[in-house]
């Protein structure tokens, strides 16, 4: 299969959220000049944060930045669609850095892939997610299941999913997740699935991506990836 059908897997373990934002700017540069040869799939879990959109989310921030700094959580802004959400350990995060000229595909074709890849992955577990026109990413009846939020620059689409897998909710109720008040998180773990295995779901995660865009997934050695991130900006 050629390069412009195929998807590099990194899996990247646990990560604090800024060094690997500044890592998928890196990328974007690097596969828009076609010095990264692949489209890439960085998958990992993030230490806890709070991420903010481009359609901001602060006013939407229920507790004070004091108790955040006891919590030992901060608040990062970024470029990505959306509002405020919250990622935490037994959260799956995929950022796909795809060159959005070779997948064939439109904004609002590439985000419906995205939720097809979370509401297939839930279906492996027998829990039956669906969209929303509530709110992109993907649901569970009025509980939030799953998250999409992208940005494009230079043509090349970053930041992606993330899915509720066994993480603690206790942190969305300190936001209006999306920006949306009212609305319940729920994960895999909340809807009762039986003898979950989180790395399961990853596996899953990419398989569905294989199918859903068309692709051959291909893992890879994620070490020169994860020496990225332990440099600094701008180097």
């Amino acid at each position: 299969m050629n390069q412009e059908r195929r998807w590099h897997i990194a899996e990247l373990g646990t990560q604090p959220y800024r060094p690997v934002l500044d890592l998928q700017h890196r990328l974007v540069d690097e596969r828009h000049r076609g010095t990264l040869e692949a489209d890439t799939v960085l998958l990992l879990e993030h230490e806890p944060v709070f991420t903010l959109g481009h359609n901001g989310g602060r006013e939407n921030l229920t507790v004070s930045e004091e108790v955040l700094k006891q919590k030992g959580i901060e608040v990062v802004e970024t470029e990505r669609g959306g509002n405020i959400t919250y990622h935490g350990p037994g959260q799956i995060i995929a950022y796909p850095i795809i060159r959005m000229n070779d997948s064939r595909l439109g904004i609002p074709g590439y985000v419906e892939g995205l939720e097809e890849v979370m509401i297939r992955t839930a279906s492996d577990w027998g829990i039956a997610a669906e969209r929303n026109t509530l709110n992109h990413g993907v649901w569970v009846g009025r509980r939030k299941l799953g998250s999409v939020g992208i940005a494009i620059r230079r043509g090349v689409a970053f930041h992606g999913i993330a899915l509720n897998v066994n993480l603690s909710l206790e942190p969305f109720s300190w936001i209006n997740p999306c920006g949306l008040s009212g609305v319940a998180m729920t994960s895999l773990k909340e809807e009762e699935v039986r003898n979950l295995d989180i790395d399961l779901v990853r596996d899953g995660i990419v398989r569905h991506m294989a199918t859903v865009f068309g692709v051959e997934t291909v893992p890879v050695d994620s070490g020169e990836i994860k020496r990225q991130l332990r440099r600094p900006k701008g180097v």
